[in-house]
């Protein structure tokens, strides 16, 4: 079709409607070929595909799954309380309060006020880190030759630069960030063992236990010594819940956790929000 007028241009445009690619958000989620729960409850379908990023705005008590679907996707998270963005993920907070550098099922991802802002639920990998951050520009210039977003292998941090812009947020709201489904091990010398990926079909479950923005950079993991750019497709799937209430096994799983579920409902029923 030709495109050398604006009219040939419209009705090339017009012509992608409907169209699917491998690695795309799906319009309206609810459209999702096979969804996790009720058509009418998924709020958000997306296939990132490897080097590029995604972001959305999450209610309270809404489930997010990620899926590593062949097996090296890197997730590179970060969460900030939506309406205050100044209270985000602490990483340093989420290990030292649970006594655990290592995420899994069960773990809280807390943010510097004592408060909960998501929970881990379901867990098949076992492979996360909590230690090393994301990829930079000036790393993957000196690893691949560039590391600028428009390039063949984007940093992660120039990737949440972007996400971060989106939201009105700047490269200095940007704090350090957890990686899903490509992990490390500390060895008694205190340095870094990479232990990859468990495969394809991997999968992690999110519980939001605020109103959360999500940032998520799907890249290589920092400490990954393959020479090549190595980043596969990442499902991103999320649908309405409830948060975690007292009872629930997770809200009693240890006293640290049950003080910042604590903190988190305290927090939400002064602002008439729990």
């Amino acid at each position: 079709m030709a495109t050398e007028t604006t009219y040939g241009a419209r009705a090339h445009a017009r012509a992608q409607e409907g169209t699917r690619a491998e690695a795309m958000p799906v319009v309206p989620a609810s459209e999702w070929p096979t969804p996790p729960c009720e058509a009418g409850h998924l709020v958000w379908a997306e296939t990132v595909e490897g080097g590029n990023y995604t972001h959305k705005v999450l209610a309270r008590g809404t489930e997010l799954r990620l899926t590593d679907l062949r097996g090296d996707a890197c997730a590179h998270l970060l969460l900030y309380a939506a309406d205050r963005p100044w209270e985000r993920l602490n990483v340093a907070d989420t290990v030292k309060v649970q006594w655990n550098a290592y995420l899994g099922e069960g773990r809280l991802l807390l943010s510097d006020q004592g408060r909960v802002l998501a929970s881990v639920t379901v867990d098949t990998s076992g492979r996360h880190d909590a230690l090393c951050g994301t990829s930079t520009l000036v790393r993957n210039t000196e690893r691949y030759g560039d590391g600028t977003p428009q390039s063949p292998y984007p940093a992660g941090r120039e990737l949440f630069k972007l996400a971060a812009a989106k939201n009105g947020l700047a490269p200095r709201d940007l704090p350090p960030s957890l990686s899903f489904f490509q992990g490390v091990e500390v060895r008694d010398d205190g340095t870094l063992d990479f232990t990859g990926s468990t495969g394809p079909g991997a999968g992690v479950t999110l519980r939001t236990e605020q109103d959360v923005t999500v940032l998520l950079a799907n890249v290589p993991h920092p400490a990954d010594p393959r020479p090549d750019y190595v980043s596969t497709p990442l499902e991103v799937l999320a649908w309405r819940s409830a948060p975690t209430r007292p009872g629930d096994p997770l809200w009693d799983a240890t006293p640290e956790g049950r003080r910042a579920f604590l903190n988190t409902t305290e927090f939400l029923t002064a602002r008439g929000l729990a």
